[in-house]
């Protein structure tokens, strides 16, 4: 019987054996090859730092409601997976038992999944490369968001990988001068690496004021937050030039003390723009962009080359190594960008 592994509290994984559930007609069932590891979203959830802990998402209201003390315990992480098919339901015409397919699933050695959210693996690329589709989703709705045209100064704050791949994209957009922002040395060379101009540690000088003043003392025309850290995001506040544009594609977590939205937020009329391309919200450009395109063009960016992510894999453990994977992960971020499981 195979085993799956849950959190059962902050801090806590415990593996436990599954049985396989009945495919429906238009399912497939994936045997895991690599999975990749959020570390943004899926360590909040990892560590309880999450409104989804002692709340609800009412998905009609569109809010957090009381979550009459369901809480979000025991619950599955998972985030983009690359895996066999190892067998088709009734239904299913375009995938076969063998084919290499990826898409969004748990961490767990089976998955089974509708084949219209999975793609097949292009041929000759590595399956590690695969699970950067999601990263590459979000960085490119961000970039979307942040209207980047040809000619435009931009500054990037949190170099994680869809920070990473949020630079390579703006680069692609034509933007002139882009800024990267971190407090971690190895992901700042990353980001040279990736074409960003000018790469700044936020530890060690006021990368708002060092941008302010490499643009003539104007600012950027955007700034994409990708940190989910308050004082980035206030930083990058202070880094856009009167009537700029902020777009924040983080997930925010921790103490919120460092916002101030009565200094140059309210003084320089700032555009503030929340960016997430799920959980059933529309692209801005929709019904020309949705998910589904949003997804094909992050995964033709990867496969053409277009965007570099091999380097961020900085780190890989056993899938029965999951327990030191999340730990390590929390206990010192700065160690990985991007952290697979293989199976």
């Amino acid at each position: 019987m195979p085993r799956e592994f849950v959190v059962t509290a902050p801090y806590t994984i415990e593996y436990r054996d599954y049985e396989e559930a009945p495919l429906l007609p238009d399912q497939v069932r994936v045997r895991a090859i690599v999975s990749g590891i959020k570390h943004g979203t899926e360590m909040s959830l990892y560590s309880g730092d999450t409104p989804f802990v002692d709340r609800e998402f009412d998905r009609e209201l569109r809010m957090f409601m009381p979550g009459e003390g369901k809480g979000l315990y025991p619950t599955r992480l998972g985030s983009w997976l690359v895996g066999e098919v190892i067998e088709t339901g009734d239904a299913v015409t375009q995938c076969h038992v063998g084919d290499i397919v990826h898409g969004e699933m748990s961490h767990r050695p089976t998955n089974a999944i509708s084949e219209a959210k999975i793609f097949p693996l292009a041929e000759g690329m590595q399956p590690e490369l695969a699970v950067f589709t999601d990263p590459t989703i979000f960085a490119l709705g961000a970039v979307h968001d942040a209207h980047v045209k040809v000619g435009d100064n931009i500054a990037v704050f949190g170099m994680g990988a869809l920070g990473l791949i949020a630079i390579q994209i703006a680069r692609l957009n034509g933007a002139r001068r882009v800024f990267a922002v971190d407090r971690i040395p190895a992901r700042l060379e990353l980001a040279r690496q990736f074409g960003a101009d000018e790469a700044l540690d936020a530890a060690a000088c006021d990368p708002a004021v060092e941008i302010k003043r490499a643009t003539g003392n104007k600012g950027v025309d955007a700034a994409i937050d990708i940190s989910g850290a308050y004082g980035a995001l206030q930083s990058a506040i202070r880094s856009v030039h009167p009537g700029g544009l902020l777009v924040s594609a983080s997930y925010f977590k921790g103490d919120r003390g460092p916002l101030d939205l009565g200094a140059e937020w309210h003084h320089n009329r700032l555009t503030l723009v929340g960016s997430m391309p799920v959980w059933g919200m529309p692209h801005r450009c929709a019904p020309m962009w949705d998910l589904d395109r949003l997804r094909r063009t992050a995964l033709w960016l990867i496969e053409s080359g277009r965007v570099q992510v091999a380097p961020m894999v900085t780190q890989r453990y056993r899938y029965d190594q999951a327990v030191d994977a999340y730990r390590q992960i929390y206990e010192r971020p700065e160690a990985a960008v991007k952290t697979l499981l293989d199976y």
